[in-house]
């Protein structure tokens, strides 16, 4: 059986999850990773944790549609069984999902919809199917947004989302404690380099501008973040929300 710890990372072929991956790895931690439509940029995550010395393996996985949940953990079964030796994982992020931007007045409720299934419905149930491989003593990262906090024009159903992310991770928090199991949250600001955030030279500007350290976040400020939670240093965090956006608003 394996001794080495493994973390399945969801939408890890590019920006944010492709840094957690890497970051994780440089932890001594394997990986299997999810990718939505990416698979050649998946494959490239997937070389560049083995050229660290790890395991690792990508997995399609749509993040919003929850029919597909129990084939993804059927192969997430054979992976780990093939693999990496084991019948269970140690960590689970949920880090995979897109943004809107749309005033109010304005989503339609496609959006809504799209939204609710890829940042709280599919984050929900994709958990719960999860906690049988889930090994006693593990954690859970929940990523959420800095428009949880603060509002921002446009926001309000990706933000509303990653609220109720952010309370469904307390709960996880309370439920799987008898299973020495910590879930957190961490929630970063706008992050540019590859990932959902729209990049533009203005866009840059403006958050540079309300941010305390007087520039834009990149994947590399937040994924050691992510491994950090998966450390036996962070074990007694459990239930709490980290804002990782270099003062956003203060």
């Amino acid at each position: 059986m394996s001794t080495s710890k493994i973390a399945l990372l969801t939408g890890g072929s590019r920006g944010l999850g492709k840094d957690m991956a890497l970051k994780l790895a440089q932890q001594g931690i394997d990986v299997i990773l999810t990718y939505r439509s990416q698979q050649a940029e998946a494959a490239a995550v997937v070389a560049a944790i083995e050229a660290l010395g790890r395991r690792a393996v990508a997995l399609p996985l749509n993040a919003a549609d929850l029919s597909t949940f129990d084939v993804f953990y059927a192969q997430v079964t054979t992976m780990l069984a093939n693999t990496f030796g084991t019948d269970r994982f140690d960590f689970l992020i949920n880090n995979a999902g897109t943004s809107l931007s749309a005033p109010i007045a304005e989503t339609t409720e496609a959006q809504f919809d799209e939204m609710l299934n890829v940042h709280f419905k599919g984050v929900y149930f994709l958990t719960q199917k999860a906690l049988p491989f889930l090994r006693d003593g593990g954690r859970i990262v929940n990523i959420s947004t800095v428009s949880a906090r603060s509002s921002f024009a446009g926001f309000s159903a990706y933000g509303s989302m990653k609220g109720a992310v952010e309370v469904f991770t307390r709960y996880l928090a309370l439920e799987l404690g008898p299973r020495n199991i910590a879930a957190n949250v961490l929630a970063p600001g706008a992050v540019f380099g590859g990932g959902a955030m729209p990049d533009s030279p203005e866009m840059r500007a403006w958050v540079a501008q309300i941010t305390a350290l007087g520039r834009t976040a990149e994947p590399d400020d937040i994924g050691g973040i992510v491994a950090f939670l998966c450390t036996d240093a962070a074990r007694w965090l459990n239930g709490q929300r980290l804002e990782a956006t270099g003062g956003v608003m203060l």
